[in-house]
């Protein structure tokens, strides 16, 4: 059974760093995109970053460039997301989730699997 799991959510105050994690079973991680995308309460979902994996290219939205990076670890068959100099504006619940066409894309409808999604609050 294909399966994702987030951890690494918590609370965290403006300025400060989470690493979230995104472990697979059931499939292998390399032959899937892997996509970071976030809910906060009263919005809609957006995509945060993106890694495909034919060419290891990523992409990341605009409000989070220079702050969060995307890496993957394929003996772990796990999907990391490093989140740095945080703010209030990225409290969210953060979903990882992955496609099978392998091609990184930030449209929340370009993902066939997700995980149960883990809450990052950044808060003084």
């Amino acid at each position: 059974q294909l399966q994702l799991v987030e951890s690494g959510g918590g609370l965290v105050q403006p300025g400060g760093s989470l690493r979230l994690s995104c472990a697979a079973s059931g499939f292998n991680l390399d032959y899937y995109a892997i996509g970071w995308l976030r809910q906060a309460p009263g919005k809609e979902r957006e995509g945060v970053s993106c890694l495909s994996s034919s060419d290891g290219s990523t992409a990341y939205a605009d409000s989070v460039k220079g702050r969060f990076t995307i890496s993957r670890d394929n003996a772990k068959n796990t999907v990391y997301l490093q989140m740095n100099s945080l703010k209030p504006e990225d409290t969210a619940i953060y979903y990882c989730a992955a496609d099978s066409s392998g091609i990184c894309v930030l449209n929340p409808l370009g993902y066939d699997y997700w995980g149960q999604g883990t809450q990052v609050t950044v808060s003084s």
